[in-house]
């Protein structure tokens, strides 16, 4: 599905946070624990390092501060939200939300609030929704977090896979705003055939947690990841040429291109495809690894803190995961 900003509501991004766990996890240690070497990840992913939770450290305990710091720079009080979304695929439990957990945290008591699953697309998926509860007058201040605690579900004798990802999360607040700008478009897709590449066997209500999923190891993530890298190549372009045309721009309009941190062979090739000059990319995969929805708001709030977001400036952002899902969002950046 694609759309562009209707008429009407400029909606936008006016407060950005983010939290990683103090613990840092790096390459040389990964090479003390399984059969990998530094050299070895980096030539295959750019990722040296990543953060890890801490044994009491849940996901609602990640999204809190970076929550607090998109309210502060946005002047928003957790009691003026009415919507609440967390994009992951690690919640707290299955239930109640996190969303919900964290809305209680904030004070924001009147607010609808629900844990949104697309893996590592999560985050975009759930600021599109953000825009249209927006857009269509059902809300008017949202907190949109994306954030995962994937250590928990990582085999850590398993180098193709626990290498690469890393926990974190980040926070945005979404709102209208008054001087133009926002939101252009969003692009959003999901492709149910390639689940099998990249997916969690148990826990869920299909294979529920027994001694023998436990047994064959069927609650860590599982993925192909010779697939994995083909879909992500070639969608990571797709996505964003598609928004792009929908709204009318081209890539040299691109002023901050923010794909989702997976892999850096995956985030140059797509520069190269689109033709995005490099000096226009956030890249922060080599400190984090992938933190699946976390990624893209991390990244963000590496942006802002650099100085590379102004007002006026084309953002791109787009992301692809668990799914297998993909969604961009372009917009005209409002905040200061």
């Amino acid at each position: 599905m694609i759309g562009v900003a209707a008429a009407g509501y400029r909606v936008s991004i006016t407060g950005i946070g983010s939290y990683a766990p103090e613990r840092i996890l790096t390459n040389d240690e990964l090479s003390q624990m399984m059969d990998t070497s530094d050299e070895w990840i980096v030539e295959r992913t750019g990722i040296r390092e990543r953060r890890v939770a801490a044994p009491d450290e849940a996901l609602s305990d990640l999204a809190l501060p970076a929550a607090r710091e998109a309210l502060e720079q946005a002047g928003v009080s957790g009691a003026e939200l009415d919507f609440l979304v967390v994009a992951t695929v690690t919640p707290d439990m299955a239930f109640p939300s996190t969303a919900a957990i964290l809305a209680d945290q904030l004070g924001a008591e009147d607010a609808a609030a629900y844990d949104l699953s697309a893996g590592c697309t999560g985050f975009m998926y759930a600021l599109a929704q953000a825009y249209g509860m927006i857009a269509g007058d059902l809300s008017h201040k949202a907190l949109v977090v994306g954030g995962d605690v994937l250590s928990r579900i990582l085999d850590w004798s398993d180098r193709r896979t626990s290498v690469l990802f890393g926990d974190g999360a980040g926070a945005v607040v979404v709102e209208r705003v008054d001087d133009g700008g926002g939101f252009l478009g969003f692009e959003l897709g999901a492709d149910g055939g390639g689940g099998p590449q990249l997916f969690l066997p148990a826990g869920g209500s299909r294979a529920p947690a027994t001694a023998d999923t436990v047994a064959q190891r069927q609650h860590f993530v599982q993925m192909n990841g010779r697939e994995v890298f083909k879909f992500a190549t070639r969608v990571l372009v797709s996505s964003a040429e598609e928004i792009l045309n929908e709204c009318g721009r081209a890539v040299d309009d691109v002023d901050v291109y923010i794909p989702h941190q997976a892999n850096v062979r995956i985030i140059d090739h797509a520069v190269k495809k689109l033709g995005i000059p490099s000096d226009r990319v956030v890249v922060n995969v080599d400190r984090y690894g992938n933190t699946s929805s976390g990624s893209i708001p991390l990244a963000l709030a590496d942006a802002r803190d650099e100085g590379r977001l102004h007002p006026g400036d084309l953002v791109l952002m787009t992301g692809m995961g668990a799914g297998l899902t993909w969604g961009s969002a372009l917009m005209e950046w409002t905040c200061k």
